[in-house]
């Protein structure tokens, strides 16, 4: 089933047209919005490829086996080519992401699509057993292992999270439906997270509840 991009109204100085993981990101009505089909690149606007690897590279401290930033540098790599015009150069660049993307799942636990949108310093904290299929995911986000970011029933295939800037979710945390985790949140170790998140609330357990909000974000 293909997927197309949208267009929303948004009360800034940019242009309206803007990138999937920005609308989802900026909309109060996640529900509505399309999911990526994976026929654009949605690597951040901005900011070229070799800035957004060098960037993701001081992300990780310079550890250049990391491998969360090989997951990602696949990830940028597999949006990329989407904007490489001429199709046998674009089908070499393919065969070699979907190959890579699963050398990536079996030698680093990390299953990260290209068409999911992610923001920028992103950092995806050790490895193993992450599954990210999100709507999107913004930026400063920081993910740990065992963590599962996708559907609550397989009768819906299309109810994946989004994830705020600037949260943090802990080690074992499932975020499951089409829910928001808002920005500047926490998620708790282990918690299960199957309803919107408020900004800057910090919550867990299962399912999850709030159990208070960060400095400045009580209600």
């Amino acid at each position: 089933m293909q997927h197309q991009t949208v267009d929303i109204p948004v009360e800034t100085e940019s242009p309206a047209k803007i990138s999937l993981a920005q609308a989802a990101i900026m909309s109060d009505n996640i529900r509505d919005l399309s999911l990526n089909d994976g026929t654009r690149n949605q690597n951040p606007e901005g900011i070229g490829l070799l800035a957004l690897i060098q960037e993701d590279f001081r992300t990780y401290d310079g550890k250049y086996l990391a491998q969360g930033f090989w997951a990602l540098f696949w990830h940028r790599l597999g949006n990329a080519r989407m904007s490489i015009r001429w199709k046998p150069v674009r089908a070499i660049f393919s065969l070699l992401y979907k190959f890579m993307y699963k050398v990536t799942q079996w030698l680093c636990g990390i299953s990260l699509s290209y068409a999911v949108p992610v923001g920028r310093r992103v950092k995806l904290e050790h490895f193993g057993g992450m599954i990210l299929a999100a709507r999107a995911i913004g930026d400063d986000v920081v993910i740990r292992q065992n963590t599962t970011l996708g559907i609550a029933s397989v009768q819906d295939t299309e109810s994946l999270p989004v994830i705020g800037d600037g949260v943090d979710i802990g080690v074992g945390v499932a975020v499951l439906g089409n829910i928001k985790i808002g920005k500047n949140s926490v998620i708790g170790a282990n918690a299960v997270v199957i309803k919107d998140v408020p900004p800057g609330a910090i919550v867990g357990g299962v399912p999850s509840h709030i159990i208070k909000y960060r400095p400045g974000y009580e209600p």
